[in-house]
């Protein structure tokens, strides 16, 4: 079967990053505000000078492979286990913004409320493999408690596997223990990969205590990690995209070093989210072509080094759910697709270059999903693909609408959407003449008013809600 192959790195430029990048490593190093870890690390061959460590070529690229190029994601429902690098992007909704944006245009401070929606919609669609991590920031919870009720809606709301908590050690060992009960594991950790999680570098070089702890004690449970960058061009990474995919790279391998040396063989994810600033105000923008140039090459690298990426999403700096919006969502995802990424986060909601999230742009990007995993599964050439035999049949002035060959594989061959409208003009009109805002917002409702949460034991949902305050 074809698969489309997007490149932007010869292999010379990807050794010329890779050098300098374990050239920093070793030169000039990456603050880690966590004693543990630097002792660890230390142990490992690893020199530390105060919060400095300094890694030696050999122990990054020793850790490197010792991390698995593929792994399983266990679902509570078997049918929503997820393969990651396995050749098909496996797709996660929007994360982290802690404002959502109206149909009309209108942005508040998101709620509980809207983070159950995001996780019914999550959870009703067929392309999104993650039921959510933080789907938004729900201000109405007391931030204590906040990360297990997240959780918890996660979990009562879709049988997919979710994201853990990040924000320290003591969120990460919550979410571990939440995990265990959801899976009905009598231990306080999952015997197996039930979920993911996403460690955050802070650009240039730093690794802070509160990520530190959360990436340790999930290597220690043996559970999925996505250790990103996301630096700014021009602001906290260098103006030249080649500087900037140094830095990226670098901050990413430290990441990945101290996982493995925690625990080797930790599934880990090679995470790339950076783009530029805008010059002009000073803003991340994550709509840029830049931004997508270095999405491809991020997957390059993490490939080269034989691990998974994630890269990429249908992420915007447009305010509302506009032409803008859907352009820059699109590129960002079908090139993040052509080039062969393994996990997409932020594919579904994002507006505001991440600051917001908008329901009716959720459905927008879940038939976005869809368009690209069509286009990425290409075609057969089989004899009865090729069809030369039909063609000739039919031959000269001939028409295929009728052939038996169009009713045995029109099914499988041609992509159905959900949202877009392939009505004539004169059938626009008489259904209403809708726009495609309006069709979203009316597919959020009927999503939301049609969905059937998945069923969990009663004991298990008992003991989680208690555990989440809830």
């Amino acid at each position: 079967m074809s698969k489309p192959i997007l490149t932007t790195l010869t292999p010379d430029e990807i050794e010329k990053i890779k050098a300098a990048s374990l050239e920093l490593l070793e030169r000039t190093g990456v603050n880690i505000d966590h004693v543990r870890a630097r002792k660890v690390l230390q142990e490992a061959g690893a020199k530390v000078d105060g919060a400095r460590v300094y890694f030696p070529p050999n122990l990054v690229m020793e850790a490197i492979a010792k991390a698995p190029r593929q792994f399983i994601i266990y679902a509570r429902n078997p049918r929503h286990t997820i393969n990651v690098g396995y050749g098909d992007p496996v797709f996660a909704p929007g994360y982290g913004a802690p404002y959502v944006t109206l149909a009309s245009g209108e942005k508040r401070k998101a709620a509980f409320e809207d983070f159950v929606k995001l996780a019914k919609l999550s959870g009703a669609s067929s392309n999104m493999g993650i039921s959510g991590g933080v789907l938004v920031e729900p201000g109405d919870i007391p931030e204590k408690d906040r990360h297990k009720a997240m959780l918890y809606a996660c979990m009562a709301n879709s049988d997919k596997p979710f994201m853990g908590s990040a924000t320290g050690k003591e969120h990460a060992k919550d979410s571990l223990k939440m995990a265990a009960m959801l899976m009905d594991s009598e231990k306080d950790v999952p015997q197996q990969p039930v979920m993911i999680s996403l460690i955050n570098t802070i650009t240039p070089l730093m690794l802070d205590e509160r990520m530190v702890g959360a990436l340790m004690a999930y290597a220690e449970a043996g559970q999925p990690i996505i250790i990103a960058s996301l630096g700014m061009a021009g602001a906290t990474a260098p103006t030249t995209l080649a500087g900037t995919l140094v830095l990226q790279n670098a901050e990413v391998l430290a990441g990945i070093t101290l996982a493995q040396t925690v625990r080797e063989g930790t599934p880990v994810v090679y995470g790339s989210a950076s783009s530029i600033t805008e010059m002009r105000n000073g803003s991340l923008s994550i709509g840029a072509p830049e931004g997508a140039w270095i999405i491809a090459a991020a997957v390059q690298l993490a490939h080269s080094y034989g691990l998974p990426c994630r890269a990429g999403g249908c992420v915007t700096d447009s305010k509302v759910l506009d032409l803008q919006a859907a352009y820059e969502s699109m590129m960002n995802l079908q090139v993040a697709g052509m080039a062969g990424v393994d996990f997409v986060l932020h594919a579904a909601g994002i507006l505001e270059s991440y600051m917001s999230v908008s329901l009716e742009k959720f459905i927008v990007d879940d038939e976005i999903c869809s368009m690209v995993r069509r286009f990425l599964r290409g075609t057969k050439f089989e004899t009865e693909d090729l069809a030369a035999q039909m063609i000739h049949e039919i031959g000269p002035g001939g028409q295929f609408l009728t052939s038996d060959h169009t009713y045995r594989n029109f099914r499988r061959e041609f992509w159905v959407p959900t949202l877009s409208n392939r009505e004539t003009y004169d059938q626009w009109k008489l259904n209403g003449n809708m726009s495609i805002i309006s069709q979203a917002e009316k597919k959020v409702t009927e999503v939301l008013d049609n969905y059937e949460t998945p069923c969990l034991e009663k004991t298990i949902e008992r003991r989680l809600k208690e555990m989440a305050g809830l």
